[in-house]
């Protein structure tokens, strides 16, 4: 499986200004909302009731917050980098500046491509190459390259 099978450009935002893990589910709720047609506030409860069943900081600066959404017609991954790192209750209690969100219609379907981007972001230069990216195109590209 390929990444870019699942991640667009227009879906990777650089520099997202978040301050708080509440804010950045919020925000991704209403990016993702413009895309599927579902409302924000619905995205944002199920993303919400997700995190409360445990973290999806998986660790290292990175979150991968994602829900199963009744109605969506298909998956949707975005990728942000935070301008500056928030708490988000990770594993290892480090910040997070890397966030993956997926939504999926069924929850089997996400998991191959939860797979594919931790194993992604489990790669120390993978993580830094994103930090040090200067741009979405940039970000995008390193992502979904073969």
């Amino acid at each position: 499986m390929q990444l870019s099978d699942h991640l667009a450009l227009e879906n990777v935002a650089v520099d997202l200004p978040s301050t708080s893990k509440h804010q950045l589910l919020r925000q991704l709720a209403d990016m993702a909302a413009r895309q599927t047609g579902i409302e924000a506030g619905v995205l944002a409860k199920a993303l919400s009731a997700r995190e409360r069943l445990g973290s999806t900081g998986i660790g290292r600066g990175v979150a991968i917050p994602h829900a199963r959404i009744d109605g969506l017609q298909n998956n949707l991954a975005m990728v942000a980098r935070l301008a500056r790192p928030i708490d988000f209750e990770a594993v290892d209690d480090i910040p997070v500046d890397i966030v993956v969100l997926l939504l999926s219609p069924t929850a089997g379907q996400s998991l191959n491509i939860l797979s594919c981007f931790a194993r992604q972001l489990r790669d120390d230069a993978m993580v830094n190459a994103i930090r040090a990216a200067t741009s979405a195109e940039e970000v995008f590209v390193l992502l979904t390259r073969p």
